[in-house]
C-alpha cells in the first residue's frame, strides 16, 4: 500500500499528473526545492523535505535529503519487525515511493561552461535516494524515468499497488543509470 511519497525532480515533465494521481490516492507527498515549489504553485498539497529532516537545506543544496528521516524511511524493510520498530522508536515514517530524476550532468559535462560548473551538476542526493529506493524494490517503488509514470499510475489505479516484477525492473533501471551516470562522471574526472 503507497502512502507516502518522495518527489525531487530536475525535469518536470509528467510529475504535475503523476502528483495528482497520488494525491487523489491520498498519498502523502514530500519534495525538495524547485519541485516542491513547482508542486504547490499548481495546488498539489506537499510536505517540505525540511519539515520531515528537520533541518534546512545547506551549502547551495548540496545536502537537503541526505538525512535518517529520509533513508531510514526508504530502507527499512517493512517485513523486518526490528527495522519497523527502530524507525517508530526515531519518528521515521516509511515512504513508499520514490521518484527522482538526476541533475543534466549528461548534457552539461558537453556544454562550453567551466570545469567547477560542470562539478556543480554531479548529483549526490538523487543518485543516493535512487540507490537506496533500488536496494530496497520490494518495499519502494523507485521511478528514475519518466516514461514510467503511465504504467506505475495503471498498476495502482487497477490493484492498490505495483507489482513486484515491475518494481524489481525499476530497480534495475536505476543501477543501469547510476552506472553510467558514474561511467559519465568519471571520464570527465579522468579526461
Amino acid at each position: 500500500m503507497i502512502k507516502r511519497a518522495l518527489i525531487s525532480v530536475f525535469y518536470k515533465d509528467g510529475i504535475l499528473e503523476m502528483a495528482k494521481f497520488l494525491r487523489d490516492r491520498n498519498v502523502e507527498i514530500i519534495s525538495t526545492g524547485g519541485t516542491y515549489r513547482y508542486l504547490k504553485e499548481n495546488n498539489i498539497d506537499v510536505i517540505d523535505i525540511e519539515e520531515v529532516t528537520k533541518f534546512p537545506e545547506i551549502l547551495d543544496g548540496r545536502v537537503k535529503t541526505l538525512n535518517p528521516y529520509i533513508h531510514g524511511g526508504i530502507l527499512a524493510i517493512r517485513d523486518n519487525e526490528e527495522h519497523m520498530k527502530t524507525i517508530n522508536e526515531k519518528g521515521i515514517k516509511p515512504i513508499d515511493i520514490v521518484i527522482v530524476n538526476l541533475y543534466p550532468f549528461f548534457e552539461k559535462v558537453k556544454e562550453d561552461i567551466s570545469f567547477q560548473e560542470k562539478v556543480e551538476f554531479i548529483d549526490i542526493g538523487g543518485p543516493t535516494m535512487l540507490r537506496a529506493s533500488a536496494k530496497n524494490f520490494q518495499d519502494v517503488v523507485v521511478i528514475s524515468d519518466k516514461s514510467d509514470y503511465e504504467e506505475v499510475m495503471k498498476q495502482i489505479a487497477e490493484n492498490g499497488d505495483v507489482s513486484y516484477e515491475f518494481r524489481k525492473e525499476l530497480a534495475g533501471k536505476v543501477f543501469k543509470l547510476m552506472s553510467s551516470y558514474d561511467g559519465a562522471i568519471a571520464d570527465f574526472l579522468l579526461d
